[in-house]
């Protein structure tokens, strides 16, 4: 059932159970509740090895469950101990008849039954099977060793709205180390989120190493201090700041999301927030405008100045750059590349003797053509190489390459614009999905920035927008949340604001929920509160606090930038 129906006969109250994100349907099984023990056997029929592979992993520690192997028909290792019921146990297994990501979860009076329609739909239902065991399922260690398991008496039909479920996660204002960064994996896959956009380069860090220009992390990848709170704050860090990630870590943290069927989008920007690379290599800046040489990375936040010079040996740059991107982020993991596109400002092109010779040689309009120049390149050069360019709704002006998508971040319009001329979209306009926004209008959020966007603006959030005609609307791919972490120096503080929120909008993603005035967070809200207050806290994530922040996750003094009213919707 959806959370807005109430229970009737032969369903299951939604509540009760606090499954998030609300499946398509629940009813009651004709079984009862179906015991776990120590010898209950896990099958995992073909196609579906690695799902059974994370279930142990993960459900063994707080069970102390080791759910042997099995054939399917209650045959284990070790069967008649009388340590626990066995039964078939559980069965995993494949079925094409079911939406990809679809799964269908089933207790039956002798086993539990979770069937996908590819192993991505098994390792969604993966997640329910887990969140139906209780929040003590999310620890690492049994509370309570020898307590007795069982899955209660349901069946779960479900599939997702949209193909697209992501979350952006900005590491160049803030690094996150490796370890963070599989954690945030796990917290996606938890909410049956599947696309991790993995912001890379900016002004203020490049955090991928590549081998043939080593100084873009030698150099580029450190600053000599960090802005504390919004651009107008007076306070600094003067600690120097940096990390970056080596390609063995970036091997291991796409490693890590393939096994939870989460594509990973690798950005690195271009032609603007590009200081931290123009400070490693002053060659690739607008040097006939500016002194590259005396450029550092960034200490500050905003939009920068300093952009790439449009030559081509930019272009052979960032071609060698993209070479080593696409062999760490193979295809089947990671379709999409996302140049980035946005906030270029164009002034330094327009004092270019070159740049305006540039626009001359190749017979654009304006600056506006020049960018749209840069990205039609990479557009077709990663077309050939089976790879598909995404960007920030910017790229838009000048014209847009034939094959490239668009993440709609300035509001609505760009996404319109581009589905309407027939290119694939994902929405996330800043007014509604951007995190790093402040939840509450209360005095005692930390470095506010933005428009209040509470747990229930999140939930109403409406990726398709009204109006879109039907063709185009086939064209809006999904919706991604976005954090900047410009004011989000750890993980504590990211976690403060990305979540409860995340969940509000996996559910969005997700569920197939009426009109935004039509939905009932109440229902949503119950459900938070009957389990998934407690898995989050099962899990170690500093979220916000219903009631407010703790003493310890304000920041008074530090000013921040908050938007007062409602967003436009733009």
């Amino acid at each position: 059932m959806t959370p807005e129906n109430s229970p009737s006969p032969g369903t299951v109250d939604a509540s009760a159970l606090g499954l998030i994100p609300a499946p398509r349907t629940l009813t009651a099984a004709a079984a009862g509740p179906y015991p776990l023990g120590y010898r209950t056997p896990l099958t995992a029929r073909p196609g579906t090895e690695g799902v059974a592979r994370w279930l142990r992993a993960t459900l063994g520690p707080p069970t102390g469950l080791p759910l042997p192997e099995g054939d399917g028909t209650g045959t284990s290792a070790g069967d008649g101990s009388g340590r626990g019921s066995t039964g078939q146990g559980i069965v995993l297994e494949l079925d094409d008849a079911l939406a990809p990501e679809g799964y269908r979860l089933a207790v039956e009076a002798n086993a539990v039954r979770l069937t996908g329609g590819t192993a991505a739909g098994v390792f969604r239902g993966a997640q329910t099977l887990r969140q139906l065991l209780g929040p003590d399922a999310f620890r690492r260690a049994p509370l309570a060793p020898g307590r007795t398991w069982e899955v209660p008496p349901v069946v779960v039909e479900d599939e997702p709205r949209f193909g697209w479920r992501g979350m952006m996660l900005d590491v160049c204002r803030h690094f996150l180390p490796k370890d963070d960064v599989l954690r945030y994996l796990d917290l996606l896959a938890a909410h049956k989120l599947n696309v991790f956009h993995f912001h890379l380069t900016d002004d203020q860090g490049w955090r991928i190493e590549i081998k043939r220009y080593p100084r873009l992390t030698e150099v580029g990848s450190w600053r000599s201090r960090t802005k504390y709170g919004h651009r107008a704050s007076e306070l600094w860090d003067e600690t120097p700041y940096g990390g970056f990630y080596t390609q063995e870590d970036i091997r291991e943290i796409v490693a890590y999301a393939a096994e939870r069927h989460i594509r990973v989008v690798p950005e690195i920007d271009i032609p603007g927030h590009s200081q931290a690379a123009i400070s490693a290599y002053p060659e690739l800046g607008n040097t006939d405008v500016v002194d590259t040489t005396a450029l550092s990375v960034w200490d500050t936040w905003g939009v920068n100045p300093n952009v790439l010079a449009p030559t081509d040996d930019t272009l052979r740059f960032f071609e060698g750059v993209l070479e080593e991107v696409l062999e760490l982020f193979p295809a089947e993991t990671s379709p999409f590349v996302h140049m980035g596109g946005d906030e270029c400002p164009k002034d330094q092109w327009k004092e270019s003797p070159l740049a305006q010779a540039r626009i001359a040689e190749l017979g654009v309009k304006d600056e506006d053509g020049l960018q749209s120049w840069f990205i039609r390149h990479f557009d077709a050069w990663l077309t050939a190489r089976g790879r598909r360019l995404i960007g920030w709704d910017e790229i838009l002006e000048g014209g847009l390459a034939e094959g490239a998508a668009v993440s709609s971040w300035r509001g609505y319009g760009g996404g319109i614009a581009a589905a309407e001329a027939g290119h694939d979209v994902v929405m996330c306009p800043e007014q509604q999905v951007y995190l790093d926004h402040r939840q509450d209008g209360g005095p005692d959020e930390p470095m506010p920035i933005g428009y209040v966007r509470t747990l229930e603006n999140v939930y109403r959030f409406e990726p398709v927008p009204p109006g879109l005609s039907e063709e185009a609307a086939r064209h809006i791919l999904g919706t991604q949340a976005n954090v900047w972490t410009e004011v989000m120096q750890n993980r504590a503080r990211v976690d403060y604001q990305v979540f409860p929120r995340l969940a509000a909008f996996a559910e969005v993603a997700w569920s197939a929920l009426p009109a935004p005035a039509d939905r009932d967070f109440a229902a949503f809200d119950a459900r938070m509160r009957a389990a998934h207050y407690a898995r989050l806290d099962a899990l170690g994530v500093d979220y916000r606090p219903p009631g407010g922040p703790y003493p310890r996750q304000q920041r008074p003094g530090i000013l921040g930038r908050p938007l007062e009213g409602e967003p436009p919707v733009v």
